[in-house]
């Protein structure tokens, strides 16, 4: 039974989102690489008799082990070697800069600016990033032993043996985590079909979208390399394309009000088995006849996803990226540079994090009070707003230190150090891949005893250092809180608002190019799949700013309707497009330009302001026109919000 409590002691919703577990499957694989890679160099540090020496190491496979979240093992490749070789170079800037005041001020602050910038890349270079500041705090902050080049040397060799023990068995699984991608996508779309226009169709669709983008990065993060070579590639990157009609068929087959019959979902559920097992002889589709312009359209996609799935060979020629073929590796550099360099996001998220660690910096450099590295750390970890709330991180941050430090007291009262760190290491570290799919919280409390428990073995101070990291902990929040969230309070609707304002005036763009503006179906293919991107994107980062208590939590469920408006909006476009293709009227250049124009004027309304106000539009068609749906999400969308 639902806990119930006293009048007016109920939680608010947003503490309930931010301490609520969330579910995923354990990963048994994941947790058997932390405990090796973890372990093993302490073992081989004491049997040489240097344990801080596999302390480092074991550090640097702690880095590797939270960046081991990837299904295909090229992405494991990025997701792990890039990061430690940014972690490689700030440790050496940090130790260079260990003791000197000013200096390790100065070069830690400026470690964070570079650091917070090159976050907004993307997800790897978001890891790299974090990582080459870390590990700057962690050089600074602590006598590391040996040689200048020695820390960075154990460190990055502690995270490449979490690569090698995540590589083990590539040569016997080539592939196959594309593959089974590209098959749960097909699952999900199965799903999709299946929910019609229960309640269940939002989320369902939601989740189409992510498992399409999971999948599109698994195979062109390959065919980046490959360039096309590969037949397995080229034959997964078809079946992806193949299953994009029948997805757009769905919000086609929503609107006509008709549930379509369980012979569809059924038949997406064989193709999804014939895509992971292989299979390429003939397919059954026990499909009915189709009577209207949706049944067609959804009997067509079908029957052309069995043929591209079961086909023998597929012509590298005939496949488009739906997001276009990734560009060469200098191409892309040059690009995220320039985009680093020139957005007003990725300075403002520098100058943020910079902010917080040079006063965290200056605190534990130069005032004489006994801090340490961990408030820097504890910011570092923090900030990261790509990661989710900064407010919800610092909240959790605090909750699951004190759950760590309740756990890593018992280990440095109990434990003697030496031989003994072994086997506690065994079970500390797969605690850390197995709590973290479930909040940051979690992940804290894993992580907390295992940071102790090496920089014990670094610094000899025993449970003597648990109240300080307690203390610092907090005092690295509240940092956080204050100069990287308070102060910046426009950070909301530059996050969420300004990314809401360019999906509507995209979507204006994709109604124009839907209905015959001289676009290729190639084009208007990416242009959708781009668009779904976005709005999954959006619609995390709202979730996110939910999980944020008032005003920030508050505006984010009043502009949340608009979010849903506008998927709907793109919906109900691809189901116009798709009934065109099939048969129905092409609406006239006059219908698409009024609805083009309103979606145009709401979206400059979104860019000039935070709050939202509704305003009363009429669009008027043609009786019978294939825009009416569309029209109607439009009046819709511009009664929640409008300029002011």
């Amino acid at each position: 039974m639902p806990r119930e409590f006293p009048a007016g002691l109920t939680p608010p919703d947003w503490l309930v989102r931010n301490l609520r577990p969330q579910q995923a499957p354990v990963n048994w694989a994941a947790m058997a690489r932390a405990a090796i890679a973890m372990a093993l160099p302490l073992a081989i540090g004491l049997a040489v008799g240097r344990p801080a020496y596999g302390a480092l190491a074991s550090m640097g496979a702690l880095s590797g082990v939270i960046g081991d979240t990837a299904d295909a093992y090229r992405m494991r490749i990025l997701n792990i070697a890039i990061p430690q070789l940014f972690g490689a170079i700030g440790v050496t800037l940090g130790s260079l800069a260990f003791g000197h005041g000013w200096v390790a001020v100065a070069a830690v602050t400026g470690i964070a600016l570079v650091s917070g910038m090159i976050s907004t890349i993307g997800a790897v270079a978001s890891v790299s990033g974090l990582l080459l500041l870390l590990n700057a705090v962690v050089g600074a902050g602590l006598p590391l032993p040996g040689d200048w080049w020695l820390a960075p040397a154990l460190m990055s060799g502690g995270g490449l043996l979490v690569l090698l023990l995540a590589l083990l068995a590539w040569p016997l699984r080539s592939g196959v985590p594309e593959r089974a991608a590209v098959a749960d996508t097909y699952r999900t779309v199965a799903s999709l079909m299946a929910a019609g226009g229960t309640e269940e169709y939002d989320a369902a669709r939601h989740t189409v979208t992510q498992s399409l983008n999971q999948s599109y990065d698994l195979v062109l993060a390959r065919r980046a390399r490959h360039h096309g070579r590969s037949p397995e590639l080229t034959r997964l990157l078809a079946q992806l394309n193949a299953i994009t009609p029948v997805v757009e068929a769905a919000p086609a087959a929503r609107l006509s009000g008709t549930a379509l019959p369980p012979e569809v979902p059924e038949a997406v559920r064989h193709l999804a088995q014939a895509v992971e097992t292989g299979y390429t002889g003939p397919i059954g589709l026990a499909l009915p006849v189709p009577t209207s312009e949706t049944a067609r359209a959804v009997d067509h996609a079908l029957r052309h996803a069995a043929e591209v799935v079961t086909a023998p060979d597929v012509d590298p020629r005939g496949i488009d990226d739906r997001l276009g073929r990734p560009a060469g590796l200098s191409i892309r550099v040059a690009r995220a540079s320039r985009n680093v360099t020139l957005s007003a996001n990725s300075w403002r998220y520098g100058l943020r994090l910079a902010l917080c660690i040079g006063i965290a910096q200056a605190l534990v450099s130069i005032v004489p009070v006994p801090r340490s590295y961990w408030v820097a750390l504890t910011i570092t970890f923090v900030l990261k707003p790509d990661f989710g709330s900064v407010f919800s991180r610092a909240l959790l941050r605090a909750v699951g230190t004190v759950a760590g430090l309740v756990i890593a007291a018992a280990v440095l009262a109990a434990v003697p150090r030496g031989w003994w760190d072994v086997p506690v290491m065994l079970v500390l570290a797969p605690l850390i891949p197995a709590f973290t799919p479930r909040g940051y919280g979690y992940q804290t409390a894993a992580i907390t005893p295992v940071i102790l428990l090496l920089s014990d073995i670094l610094n000899h101070q025993g449970t003597a250092l648990l109240l300080p990291r307690l203390v610092d902990s907090l005092i690295g929040c509240g940092i956080a809180l204050v100069a990287g969230y308070l102060l910046w309070p426009e950070s909301w609707h530059t996050r969420v608002g300004d990314r809401l304002a360019d999906a509507v005036a995209n979507t204006a763009q994709y109604v124009e190019s839907a209905f015959g503006d001289g676009s290729e179906p190639a084009a208007r293919a990416r242009m959708r799949r781009r668009l779904y991107r976005d709005l999954s994107v959006i619609r995390t980062e709202f979730q996110r700013a939910l999980t944020e208590p008032p005003p920030t939590g508050r505006r984010a469920a009043a502009w949340w309707p608009l979010v849903v408006a506008v998927e709907r909006i793109v919906d109900a476009t691809t189901a116009a497009a798709v009934r065109v293709r099939h048969g129905a009227a092409t609406p006239s250049a006059a219908e698409v330009r009024q609805v083009a124009m309103q979606l145009g004027e709401l979206a400059q309304g979104l860019r000039d302001t935070e709050v939202l106000y509704p305003v009363r539009t009429d669009l008027t068609g043609p009786a019978g026109s294939v825009l009416e749906p569309l029209r109607q999400e439009v009046a819709a969308a511009r009664a929640i919000a409008s300029p002011h």
